[in-house]
This record gives structure tokens, sequence and C-alpha cells, in this order.
């Protein structure tokens, strides 16, 4: 992995389009006939990811002072967003709450507009994050403003990669709410959310270690170049397994991992229109119930942990489904996955390096490994990455909808 730790993003492109077959044809052609086949953006929005990560670690290191004063006494801390963003501020509470030692949630954006600060934890004051790609969703601004109206102890901080949108233009010079615009680089133009959602996550990690610069900055560098290695190794084994014949994916993952597996999900489901359908859960909670959902044509993708207590938990169910023979195959993606967990027809996707991080810090790079199986799942289907819903049920930005005053 060391080799490619002082590449530029350009000289690792080209590694990556000598070395995958698949790379080399999605790259090799021009730039105005990716665009007619609907992946110009997304494939180098996953791809570029990074790199990004190190952009919007210098950004995020360079606000602590001003963070620091966020969080001065606070007594909770809550992160919030919608969809992906709300997945992304699920994957930093736990760590978060370890470090800072104070009740840290994550809360959907959806469920403050209903129950306002009711939906929070009660001590104050407290500090509300909120995440967003473009910020111009209704709920962004709207969770904002009802909670500046009813909540004068809630401090507000928004971290968003489109400084343009209403999140950031609307609050910009309210003394109540601070600010923070991550690389333009990082307000994908595809429908899915795919770096931004990284970069988010990521952005908000740094609230834990704004006493440890030098110990974020050498995360998101650990977090780049396994990254880099992961797409570089496996561009086209993610090509290959994304072509077999299934309907169905199941995404496992524990603590964080969970988190990342909500979001594999939902890019699955909506890079294939629905075409695949999707579950999440965690390894202990498939027994369940959800275990019913795999039929033989289910793919389960498996997000291995490094923890050895959680890892034997995992792989009791790895062998559970093996002796019941559920599903067309697993993926499992993780380092030194044991061979005892893997049937002839499974796919690895190891990751050397993340039993360097803690347990809860790989979340990035699942999601990076999801984002490019359904990249290419979507292509199979013979839809376009940059916007692949169907009649246009989804669109990048949610539609508007009425705002109404919870009781």
């Amino acid at each position: 992995m060391d080799r490619s730790v002082s590449l530029t993003q350009a000289d690792w492109q080209r590694a990556l389009t000598n070395q995958q077959a698949r790379a080399s044809l999605l790259f090799g052609r021009t730039d105005a006939e990716q665009k007619r086949l609907g992946y110009f953006h997304t494939l180098r929005e996953i791809c570029q990811q990074p790199w990004t990560w190190l952009r919007t670690c210098e950004r995020m290191v360079a606000s602590s002072d001003s963070l620091r004063r966020d969080l001065s006494g606070i007594r909770h801390l809550s992160l919030t967003g919608s969809g992906s963003s709300e997945y992304a501020a699920e994957c930093v509470r736990l760590p978060l709450q370890n470090e800072l030692g104070i009740c840290t949630e994550s809360i959907s954006g959806g469920a403050l507009l209903m129950r306002g600060g009711k939906a929070l934890p009660p001590e104050r004051p407290g500090l509300l994050v909120s995440l967003a790609r473009s910020g111009d969703s209704p709920e962004s601004s709207g969770v904002v403003e009802l909670l500046l109206d009813t909540e004068p102890e809630l401090r507000h901080l928004v971290v968003t990669c489109n400084e343009q949108g209403s999140l950031a233009q609307a609050w910009r010079d309210h003394k109540g709410v601070h600010i923070i615009t991550l690389p333009s680089e990082t307000h994908d133009k595809s429908l899915v959310m795919t770096s931004s959602f990284t970069n988010l996550l990521l952005a908000a990690r740094v609230l834990g270690m704004l006493d440890r610069p030098d110990e974020y900055r050498k995360l998101c560098g650990q977090l780049s170049q396994i990254t880099q290695e992961l797409i570089r190794l496996n561009f086209d084994r993610l090509a290959n397994i994304a072509a077999r014949e299934f309907r169905r994916a199941v995404f496992l993952g524990s603590g964080s991992r969970f988190a990342a597996s909500r979001e594999a999900a939902l890019k699955m489901l909506e890079l294939t229109s629905g075409r695949v359908t999707t579950i999440s859960e965690t390894f202990l909670g498939f027994r369940h119930g959800p275990m019913s959902y795999v039929h033989e044509d289910t793919l389960i993708v498996c997000h291995l942990s490094c923890d050895p207590t959680v890892r034997a938990y995992e792989l009791d169910l790895l062998q559970e489904l093996d002796r019941k023979k559920l599903g067309l195959c697993k993926v499992i993606v993780g380092e030194k996955i044991p061979p005892s967990v893997v049937r002839d027809d499974d796919e690895i996707i190891e990751c050397p390096g993340l039993s360097d991080l803690s347990d809860e810090e790989c979340s990035t790079v699942y999601v990076v490994a999801a984002q490019l199986l359904a990249f290419f799942r979507c292509l199979e289907e013979g839809l376009l990455p940059d916007s692949p819903s169907e009649g246009g049920i989804i669109n990048r930005v949610v539609e508007k909808f009425p705002l109404h005053a919870p009781s």
C-alpha cells in the first residue's frame, strides 16, 4: 500500500486504468461519450473520494477554534440530516459520544420537523449539527428555523457541501448558527450522494478530535490510502460481482458499520431504480426475522469487523448462513477474512490496513465498496448512474412540501 501514498489523483487514475480493464473502458471514452452514457459524474465522484477527504480534513482543522466554542459547555450533541446525511450522522455518533463523554444522538430531519425540541435530549445547552449536501431540501432550513424559534439554548452548526444552498445562505449572518462549507468538489452533481456522504461523515468526525489534529489528519490519511487501494485492486472484481444474477441484496454491519450498511442498501436501491430490492440489518439482528428475506437470488454483503469479539459474533452468523445454504453468494468486505466462512461462489474484498484503525472508523471504506457495486449494477440494468430514477420518481433535491408547526 505504501506505493500509492505519494500518488497524485491523476497518477493513481493512470495506474487504475492500466491494471483494471473495466476502468480502462469507462475512463477511456471521451467526456462527451461518458456524459451521453450517463456515468460521467458518478464515476468521478466515487473515485475522487480519497483525495477529497484530505482537503475536507484541512478545512475542518482550520475551523478548530470556532468548533471548540460551539462545543464548550454543552450537555448533549445531536446530529441531524435526511436520507444519506442522516446515515452519515449515525456513522460518527458512537466515536463522538465516547470521546466527548456526553449524550450524542443521530436524529432525522423529519423527526425534528414533526416533534421539534421534544425529539431532542432534554439537557441544555446543546449543539445541533445539521449535515446536508445541497442544503436545499425542505427539512434542512425548516429544522433550523423551527428550533431557532423554540429552543433558545440550542446552538447550531451547519456542515454543507453547497455554499450557495438555502441552508448556508439563509443563516450565514445569524449569530446562533455556525456554517462550514466543504470543498466545492464534494457537492455531487449525480443524483445519488457518494463523495458528499463520506466527506460529511469525516467532517463531523473532527468534533471528537479537536485537540488532536495530527491524529485526525492521520486517520483521514489512512482511510485515503486504504480506499485508494480498495478501488485500484477491486474495480473489476466489483464490476463482475454486479453482473451476477441477483434481484435482492442484503447489507450487514455492526455498530457504525450498520449505519454504513443502511447507506449501502440505499445506494443499491437508488442506482437500480428499485429493480434490486434491498434491506440492511445488524449481524445479530438478522436472525430475528430479516433472514427470511434471503432467497436464491439474494446477494449478501457483509461488512466484517476487525474487533475480535464483534467478529466472533459475525462469523457465527456467516457460518449459519452457509449451513442453511442461504443466498446466491456472500460478498465479504474486511481484512484477514478467514477461509472458513468463504464458500466456493463467495467473493472477498480484502482491505489491508483496516485493523490499524479503531473498529468504528471504517465506515467510509465499506461505503465506497458498496457505491462501486451499486454503480456497476446500475450499468448492468441499462440505467444511467448520473440520473438512474426512471420517470423522475426521486430527484437530486427532494421536492418542496408543506411544513407544519409541531403541536
